[in-house]
C-alpha cells in the first residue's frame, strides 16, 4: 500500500522535485501552493501530483486543508514542510512586518503542518517529518536575520520531534541545502550568480533533484534508524 505524502510548497522549485521524487518512489502525493494557481495548475497537468491551496502560515487554513488531503487520499504517513519565503533588508532597516511574516511562514508553519497529523502518526506507529532548512540556518547571513532564525528553529524543531516521536516509529530529519538552481537563484543578475558559484567549493549551484533524492531517502523504510539528523547539501560550502 502506497504511503501518503504532503509536501508544503511542492509544486514549484526544491518543493516539485520533491514531489515528483516521492510519487517516483512510489508514494501518493499531495502538494501545497499559496497563491500561484496557473504554475499549480500546470504542475498537475504535467505530473498527476494533486495540489491544494492553502496558507502554511494559517492553522486553521493548514488543518483544514490536511483534512482534505486525508480525505482525498488517506492518513499522511509523510510530511516534508518546505514552504518558505524570505523578505530580505538589513538588521536596522527590517521592519515588524518583515519579521513577522517569514516567522510565521517558515517557522510557525512548520508547527502548523505537523501539528494536525502528528496524532495519527503515533496512533499508527510511523511517521517521516522532514524540514527543508537552510545553509543559512546554519551560518547566519547578511539582511537575513528573519530567515537565518527561522531556518535554524526548524532544526531545533526537528531534534526536539526526534526525541518525542522515536518511539512511535516517528522519525524528524532536516535537510540544509546551499544554493540551488532554482527559478529564483536563475533570476539573480549573473555577476551576483557567479559571485555565488565562487563561494561554493563544488565550483556549481545544486540541482533541486539532489535535495529532492536526501528527501527520497529520509521519507524511506531504510532511513528508520537516521532521526534528529540534518543533511548539508551544500557543494562542501559550509560545514556544521
Amino acid at each position: 500500500m502506497a504511503r501518503i505524502a504532503l509536501v508544503t510548497g511542492g509544486s514549484r522549485g526544491i518543493g516539485a522535485a520533491i514531489s515528483k521524487a516521492l510519487k517516483a518512489q512510489g508514494c501518493d502525493v499531495a502538494a501545497t501552493y499559496a497563491g500561484n494557481d496557473a504554475a499549480a495548475a500546470q504542475f498537475t497537468e504535467e505530473t498527476g501530483i494533486k495540489t491544494y491551496k492553502w496558507n502554511v502560515a494559517s492553522y486553521e487554513e493548514s488543518k483544514a486543508g490536511i483534512a482534505q488531503v486525508e480525505a482525498d487520499l488517506g492518513p499522511i504517513d509523510i510530511v516534508v514542510a518546505n514552504a518558505g519565503i524570505t523578505r530580505d533588508a538589513p538588521f536596522h532597516k527590517m521592519t515588524p512586518e518583515q519579521w513577522s511574516q517569514v516567522i510565521d511562514t517558515n517557522l510557525t508553519g512548520v508547527f502548523n503542518t505537523v501539528h494536525p497529523v502528528w496524532p495519527g502518526m503515533r496512533e499508527r506507529k510511523f511517521g517521516r517529518v522532514i524540514v527543508i532548512s537552510s545553509i543559512n540556518g546554519q551560518k547566519g547571513q547578511f539582511a537575513q536575520v528573519n530567515y537565518a532564525a527561522t531556518k535554524a528553529g526548524d532544526l531545533g524543531i526537528v531534534k526536539s520531534l526526534a526525541q518525542e516521536g522515536a518511539r512511535a516509529g516517528i522519525t524528524a530529519n532536516a535537510v540544509c541545502p546551499g544554493y540551488i538552481a532554482t527559478e529564483m537563484v536563475m533570476a539573480v543578475p549573473e555577476k551576483v550568480r557567479e559571485s555565488i558559484i565562487g563561494q561554493i567549493p563544488a565550483g556549481r549551484l545544486g540541482e533541486p533533484e539532489e535535495i529532492a533524492r536526501c528527501v527520497a531517502f529520509l521519507a524511506s523504510d531504510d532511513a528508520g534508524f537516521i532521526n534528529g539528523s540534518t543533511i548539508s547539501a551544500n557543494g562542501a560550502q559550509f560545514f556544521v
